[in-house]
């Protein structure tokens, strides 16, 4: 590791592209909803699609991306298979960056296409 302007060390590439890679799932807003749904709690997939409106083949695989990533878990419970979020900094991640945007929905917004432009 480096050390930047701010004293910090700069974390490897490795853990950089890890880092980046995670971001990039919670880039989709049905995952982002799922993710939003678990900080308040465990569910099973069969409550979190009605919640998100998502089918449930669909919500299974984007619980199954985000729970290869580590950002969930999940335990069984009889025949059901429960979700959760098992580390309290994803958990303020989340509703962090879901506060800031909510609390930023009376402002005059960017447009999505810009945002992209922006990211890169």
């Amino acid at each position: 590791m480096t050390e930047s302007a701010g004293g910090f060390e700069d974390p490897p590439a490795e853990v950089l592209a890890e880092a980046a890679a995670a971001f990039g799932l919670l880039a989709s807003t049905a995952r982002l909803h799922l993710m939003w749904a678990l900080s308040q709690g465990e569910s099973d997939v069969t409550h979190l699609a009605n919640r998100v409106g998502g089918a449930l083949p669909a919500v299974s695989q984007h619980l199954a991306k985000l729970k290869l990533a580590g950002l969930v878990r999940s335990r069984r419970e009889g025949r059901r298979q429960i979700y959760y979020i098992d580390d309290p900094d994803v958990v303020t991640l989340v509703r962090v960056m879901v506060g800031q945007m909510t609390a930023r929905a009376d402002q005059p917004a960017v447009p999505a296409h810009r945002l992209r432009r922006i990211g890169g």
